[in-house]
């Protein structure tokens, strides 16, 4: 049996539903991050969660135990639940060490057990040679650690995170995405987490859910939602891709505007209509050369833009049938604007959307 699980949870404010029929199951243990673009319910969905607001329809469980319905809510505090916010909420006039206490002594934790159980999460968060600092003395990086080692210093059945990096640097980001997964790893608490930084998503989940006007687009691994995306919006919204859109033809092809015909290796066709067509950026190959067949899975166009970005050449090609296409290369491919070049789609990085 799931740990968590959300039964056709809905969240409505007035005419406005926010959240619409969410079905989730949370195993034990794993990390879930709910993400999506600003408005798509996932911040409502951790406050339910939380029993910060009572659900218009359907239900929370966990372990078993129904924690909201339509009919009744369990209050926060009752819910055994850790939350951490955007701001890191620490008392400014309270040392590390009392920060971290807190949550125990207000359940009244003798004190031998907090000073023990404080030292060592602590020592795990990288902590304890601030213990004795305030919040105004650390840095964003050392205060997002303070947040985190008082919400699980007392043992929360589950960890809520409601975009816990979007005050940090991109630098701190990157630290804490890393810090955030390792803690998981050590004390493996089920753990919700909102973001709507896909790579944030990446690094961290074992299980990603993509949410998009209040429901529930696709769920998955890190791995499923990128490489075996199931709707436009997700291929979209995870990763760089473009997407064209045709005609379903003979056999696995489909013949897109400017007659170009893409063989896809995998993905969903519509019975009728318009099926989409998503290929990643970096799955292209950019050609200046004319090559001997261009008959399946090529396509030719101009170099619109052109951007050097160190690592990589990010390029806009403005294809003979109208479509734009983005895709990069090696900075050792240096084409200039205005030029003719031809574009190869390998079959295998083509993924058929019926959506």
């Amino acid at each position: 049996m799931s740990f968590l699980e959300l039964d056709g949870l809905a969240k409505s404010y007035g005419n406005l539903t926010v959240v619409k029929n969410v079905n989730l199951s949370v195993d034990k243990g794993k990390l879930v991050c709910l993400l999506g673009p600003s408005g798509c319910g996932k911040t409502t969905t951790l406050r339910l969660i939380a029993g910060f607001v009572p659900a218009n329809a359907g239900s929370i469980r966990v372990g078993g135990q129904t924690v909201s319905s339509a009919h009744s809510t369990v209050p926060p505090e009752a819910r055994n639940m850790s939350m951490i916010f955007q701001s890191y909420a620490l008392w400014p006039h309270m040392t590390v060490f009392q920060n971290v206490a807190y949550g125990l002594k207000l359940r009244k934790v003798p004190a031998i057990e907090t000073a023990a159980r404080v030292r060592t999460i602590l020592a795990a968060t990288q902590l304890t040679p601030l213990e004795d600092r305030y919040p105004g003395e650390l840095s964003g990086g050392q205060q997002q650690r303070v947040s985190l080692a008082r919400a699980l210093v007392v043992k929360p059945e589950i960890l809520l995170l409601d975009e816990p990096l979007s005050n940090l640097d991109a630098n701190l980001r990157e630290e804490m995405r890393f810090e955030i997964r390792r803690l998981h790893d050590e004390f493996r608490y089920t753990t919700v987490y909102v973001t709507h930084d896909q790579v944030e998503a990446m690094t961290t989940a074992d299980i990603i859910v993509v949410m998009n006007d209040g429901r529930i687009e696709q769920a998955g691994s890190p791995e499923d939602i990128y490489q075996r995306p199931q709707t436009e919006f997700v291929a979209r919204f995870i990763g760089g891709t473009n997407i064209l859109k045709g005609q379903k033809g003979a056999g696995d092809v489909v013949v897109c505007d400017g007659d170009i015909k893409l063989r896809c290796a995998s993905g969903e066709f519509a019975a009728q209509g318009q099926t989409a067509v998503s290929i990643r950026h970096h799955d292209i190959r950019l050609s200046e050369k004319k090559p001997t067949s261009v008959d399946m899975n090529w396509a030719t166009g101009t170099v619109s833009r052109q951007i050097y970005l160190g690592s990589h050449r990010d390029y806009l090609v403005s294809l003979t049938g109208g479509e734009t296409v983005r895709t990069i290369a090696p900075v050792d491919v240096a084409i200039p604007v205005g030029q003719q070049v031809w574009l190869n789609f390998p079959p295998d990085s083509c993924r058929a959307l019926a959506q």
